[in-house]
């Protein structure tokens, strides 16, 4: 069981002379981001197609035990809309995030507010994804050379889906996450959004995004201890207690869970901070 706590990015000009220190090179803030988290929510990814040499840099730049998580593209969350992925997820696979090998945490696959669930769709998508090293392997080789150690193939993958559509306030969905174990992102969008809180998964996954301004503003002290509560619950293997539920039985059963927590609310450098600040509270 492992909680992490970190930042949603980490390269943002406000930032500069804030968080990071005044002398600091733009080139070296991975290099304080990840001494200062245990985990970055790449999302750069999100954007654009990277390349291997890139995330290897990244992997070596980075402390052990340090974990990335993953934003798959937005071509194929917002543009293809999750259908027909086999070759754009391949070639995504291809451009290098294999490379992070034992520091690659979940794939978060973030969905636009406009997509309603679809249940044909989302099941076809869930089954499609990979579930070890070796599958994603499989997967990226049909367009690249990807080289690999034994341990990688062996490594578990997890995939984190953040909906924003009221459509998917549904039991089914809930049920259908839990077969295929993918965690429903528990995602504070600062009430833009529905807030799934159900353990979909062996893990969970939350992105707070804002507690009262989208994307910024300071989480308060209450809401601060509301979140560790929950996150104190989670980690144990239960369920918090004033959790929002569509399903009050059927969560998968744990001793334990990994908790995987990223700060977004980053526009008035306030995500970093946060961050800092839950983590004491937590003492992961």
């Amino acid at each position: 069981m492992a909680v992490r706590i970190g930042i949603s990015g980490w390269s943002y000009r406000p930032w500069r002379k804030v968080f990071y220190p005044a002398d600091l090179p733009a080139d070296d803030e991975l290099d304080f981001a990840s001494r200062q988290f245990n985990t970055i929510e790449l999302n750069a990814s999100f954007y654009r197609l990277l390349t291997p040499a890139s995330y290897r840099d990244w992997r070596r730049r980075t402390p052990k035990g340090f974990v990335f998580a993953v934003k798959a593209p937005r071509f194929l969350t917002h543009v293809k809309r999750l259908k027909d992925l086999d070759e754009p997820f391949s070639v995504f696979l291809a451009s290098g995030p294999l490379e992070l090998k034992g520091k690659l945490g979940p794939f978060l696959w973030q969905l636009p507010p406009n997509f309603r669930y679809d249940r044909d769709r989302i099941e076809a998508f869930m089954t499609g994804l990979p579930r070890s090293g070796r599958d994603a392997l499989a997967m990226a080789r049909r367009y690249a050379k990807v080289n690999s150690t034994s341990a990688f193939e062996r490594q578990r993958l997890r995939h984190a889906l953040e909906v924003r559509h009221p459509s998917f306030l549904d039991e089914g969905f809930i049920r259908l996450a839990r077969d295929h174990g993918v965690a429903v992102v528990v995602s504070d969008g600062a009430g833009r959004w529905p807030m799934i809180q159900d353990v979909t998964a062996g893990f969970m996954y939350i992105r707070l995004h804002g507690e009262n301004t989208l994307y910024g503003g300071r989480y308060s002290e209450p809401a601060l201890t509301s979140w560790t509560a929950k996150i104190e619950a989670w980690r144990k293997g239960a369920q918090p207690a004033h959790a929002a539920l569509m399903l009050r039985q059927g969560a998968p059963s744990r001793k334990s869970r990994d908790i995987y927590v990223y700060f977004d609310n980053d526009i008035k450098v306030d995500a970093p901070f946060d961050s800092q600040r839950l983590i004491k509270r937590l003492k992961p």
